[in-house]
């Protein structure tokens, strides 16, 4: 029998198999579909291969850059261009988000990029939420807590809803009350009992955070990560079976049998707290010179009640330099939804040319792709969980928790 069965082939299973089996341990991965990577994926539209899934990942704490080390990849490492992200509000004309804001928490809510979006009332109204001092026995502190009673509460309403909730939603895809101080950054808690108010917090990490982007990809994209760790983990005798089916009943059997370790990282094996969520992305390329220009940057999130159904657009060109060689002069936009329209690309050439303020072509190609964002899963007795279900969403938590868990059992 195998020291560990690993229930699931996206990148949580693929490095927790690897950093096992780098250590000597007989691993099997057991993939139920025909591929493996799960939501870390690629498709090729009108000739361009394209990430169908996760484009980028946040470098902070290093995690995936040294990972991306060891598969021999740094050299494809690359970072986005020097564009900002816009907002798209409810109302009103779109604007960059404010520079010194961390998720759309601002630093300085003063601040005229700020005031453009929650207003000259808003802002004075965050002011003076934020002027009496926190104690680090704060209840909005205390373990459990969720950023948006926090937000609320120390900037108040035009704040969260209309700067830092479409932030959230566009990163996470979940409302700010949803989302774990934690997940924010792992020193908010000390910040905030260190600096007494929430803008201070977010100005004192910002300022600790090194210099340059917060997020990284690869060349050729992020998908290359899946095949690197796949080759090098049967390089150490790992054992990868697609089309290889496990339930619950039989991962009981398993780790009730002595038959070595189990370890599930897929989302749909173990009962879950909640069901899950549908993301929907829809991705055009496109002949439009007037894009050249990137009339809002790298692309906008979208605040609730905003006219179009799209809640994100990433204008994926004008963020990777790479991929912008790779379209030859043509722009790769990609839209997200949580409603999917009638017409998916339909729909979406018609937000992007409102979200853009270009008139679009039809496009040369589309694809549209649908995931799902799990929620915690309930693991049975003796088997350990990796992946989005126990991490939360986001390559750099997901591969941080996988190795910090391969480590935890090697000890064992």
């Amino acid at each position: 029998m195998p020291d560990v069965h690993v229930v699931g082939g996206g990148v949580a299973g693929l490095v927790l198999a690897r950093r096992l089996a780098r250590g000597g341990a007989d691993v099997v991965v057991h993939e139920a579909s025909d591929r493996l990577g799960g939501t870390v994926a690629s498709h090729e539209i009108a000739g361009i291969v394209l990430d169908a899934g996760a484009e980028s990942f946040a470098t902070r704490g290093g995690t995936v850059t040294a990972l991306i080390d060891e598969l021999g990849l740094a050299g494809d490492l690359v970072r986005p261009e020097p564009v900002s992200a816009w907002l798209q509000p409810a109302r009103g004309y779109a604007a960059p988000l404010p520079a010194t804001a961390l998720l759309g928490i601002p630093g300085d809510p003063r601040a005229e990029d700020v005031v453009a979006i929650v207003g000259r009332a808003g802002a004075e109204a965050a002011v003076a939420r934020d002027a009496s001092r926190m104690t680090a026995d704060d209840p909005l502190l205390a373990p459990g807590a969720r950023l948006g009673p926090l937000v609320r509460a120390r900037h108040g309403d035009a704040v969260l809803d209309l700067l830092v909730a479409p932030v959230v939603h566009g990163v996470h895809s979940i409302h700010p009350d949803d989302v774990p101080l934690e997940r924010v950054h792992p020193r908010l808690r000390a910040a905030l009992a260190e600096t007494g108010s929430l803008s201070g917090a977010m100005s004192a990490l910002r300022a600790a955070a090194p210099p340059g982007s917060v997020v990284a990809g690869l060349r050729g994209g992020v998908h290359r990560l899946v095949s690197a760790l796949a080759d090098d983990l049967a390089a150490h005798g790992g054992d990868i079976r697609l089309r290889s089916s496990v339930d619950v009943a039989a991962l009981e059997r398993l780790a009730g049998a002595g038959g070595g370790t189990v370890v599930v990282a897929a989302p749909d094996v173990l009962p879950a707290t909640a069901p899950p969520r549908r993301i929907d992305l829809v991705t055009l390329v496109v002949d439009q010179p007037e894009l050249d220009a990137a009339p809002r940057g790298s692309g906008l999130l979208v605040a609730a009640g905003a006219p179009v159904g799209a809640r994100a657009l990433t204008h994926a060109t004008a963020k990777w330099a790479w991929l912008a060689d790779a379209a030859a002069g043509r722009h790769v936009l990609r839209l997200s939804y949580d409603d999917l329209p009638a017409d998916p690309v339909a729909a979406a050439r018609a937000d992007a040319a409102v979200l853009l303020g270009v008139a679009l072509p039809e496009p040369e190609g589309a694809a549209h792709v649908t995931w799902f964002r799990p929620a915690a899963a309930i693991s049975p007795a003796g088997i350990t969980i990796v992946g989005e279900t126990a991490a939360g969403s986001g390559l750099a938590g997901i591969i941080a928790h996988a190795e910090a868990t391969a480590s935890a059992l090697a000890a064992k």
